[in-house]
């Protein structure tokens, strides 16, 4: 999910400014209170700390200033918008889908799991989005499912799906179409279902009374400080900031001693607010913004373990989970979410299931050097899942995979972007 790719404070500003007018002094104290309050979520996403699969932090709710909740908070008809007649079609441009020809099953798959949803109860509550029915949007995935079949090329799918479809295009963060694209993925860790002396950090099953905890519910510290959890331990790990992760991510793959997999998924989480240990280090000046990942994260906490408990704690939000059997990550739909072709995105504003078009910088590696490289592609994608991190119109998380190449791919996609939806004619 995080990388060595780093995103400098005054594009940060950037990407949350208001419109241009002036400001008094006591404005501008609340802009950047957001920025380092409100702003945590988003922070938690360019440093790769964000709700992964499924999206653990989906739920999260956090105050902003007036006029920056006018920016983000979009009605459900402004979001996404037909492109106009005389404006780009990226459809008729050179650049194409770049992995048609290596994954064309993938996507087929990932396009069946986005059918199967359409056609269920849940999606029908969710249509119809800035005027697209949940019938158009399902005749829409079938239709492009029989594109992909019989498209002998990449170029031969781009051209029929600019014959056969209309474009509708996300408005963007700041109403220009410009989307901040990131990537998250599925750990990989060692664990243990009985505790150790190497495997001392516990993950926990949603407590059988946790309807009934009364609000607010206990904190981080609260929690880990006292027995309330005893025995709904569902594996231990033997690192307490890996412990962490997997609250972060919202699932994890867990490599046994005895060489069995066992795998686990988002349950629920308490009501306390999601906070970034990376906002908090930067706060106190213990590191850069510019220098935050996940890289930098850890090999901080490995030369200062004494702080490590401290700003984890400041992270009052706590995850609890499922053991999923070996199934594959699953998004916020309930479906499995594929990799390169799952993006997540705010489900308040955008059509859930629904076929996308993405351009944007992802990283490729470099066959003669090793090294991870971004590359410009046009791809499409299926939006499969959210999380509290991805608010707003300017926000898309890309799914780059399983394990450590899909984390380090996943950590250099920091980019700006455009998304489009694609709806039958």
């Amino acid at each position: 999910m995080i990388g060595s790719h780093s995103f400098g404070k005054g594009r940060l500003v950037k990407a949350k400014r208001s419109p241009q007018t002036k400001k008094s002094a006591r404005q501008q104290a609340s802009w950047q209170a957001f920025l380092y309050r409100g702003g945590d979520v988003l922070f938690a996403t360019w440093v790769g700390l964000i709700c992964a699969v499924p999206p653990c932090y989906m739920q999260t709710e956090f105050q902003m200033p007036a006029e920056a909740a006018e920016i983000a908070e979009l009605k459900l008809a402004q979001a996404i918008v037909p492109i106009p007649t005389k404006a780009t079609n990226p459809l008729n441009l050179d650049l194409t889908d770049d992995l048609l020809e290596s994954d064309r099953l993938n996507l087929l798959q990932a396009i069946d799991n986005s059918i199967q949803y359409i056609r269920t109860p849940s999606a029908e509550r969710r249509y119809p989005v800035a005027g697209i029915s949940r019938d158009l949007m399902e005749r829409s995935l079938v239709r492009f499912r029989r594109l992909v079949q019989v498209s002998r090329t990449a170029k031969d799918l781009q051209q029929a799906v600019s014959r056969e479809f209309n474009l509708y295009k996300s408005v963007g963060r700041d109403g220009t179409g410009g989307v901040q694209f990131t990537g998250y993925y599925e750990a990989v860790y060692k664990a243990s279902r009985v505790r150790t002396g190497e495997f001392q950090y516990p993950l926990y099953r949603l407590p059988p009374d946790f309807d009934q905890w009364r609000s607010p519910h206990p904190t981080r510290a609260m929690l880990e400080g006292s027995k309330q959890l005893a025995g709904l331990e569902i594996a231990w790990l033997s690192d307490r900031f890996q412990a962490f992760l997997v609250h972060v991510q919202g699932s994890a793959r867990f490599e046994l001693p005895d060489g069995n997999l066992l795998t686990v998924g988002y349950a629920g989480k308490t009501d306390q607010q999601y906070r970034s240990v990376g906002a908090e280090l930067v706060r106190d000046g213990k590191m850069r913004l510019e220098d935050v990942t996940l890289q930098t994260l850890i090999e901080y906490f490995q030369k200062n373990p004494q702080d490590l408990v401290t700003y984890l704690n400041r992270n009052p939000s706590f995850v609890f989970f499922r053991e999923t059997n070996g199934k594959p990550a699953t998004g916020s739909l309930g479906a499995p979410v594929s990799a390169e072709r799952s993006i997540a995105t705010d489900k308040k504003i955008f059509p859930s299931g629904g076929i996308a078009l993405i351009r944007t910088e992802i990283p490729f590696e470099n066959p003669k050097t090793g090294k991870l490289e971004l590359r410009q592609v046009q791809r499409f994608v299926l939006d499969q899942d959210t999380g509290g991190a991805i608010r707003g119109a300017g926000r898309v998380d890309i799914f780059m995979g399983t394990g450590d190449r899909a984390k380090q791919r996943a950590g250099l996609i920091k980019g700006d972007g455009e998304l489009y939806y694609l709806v039958l004619k």
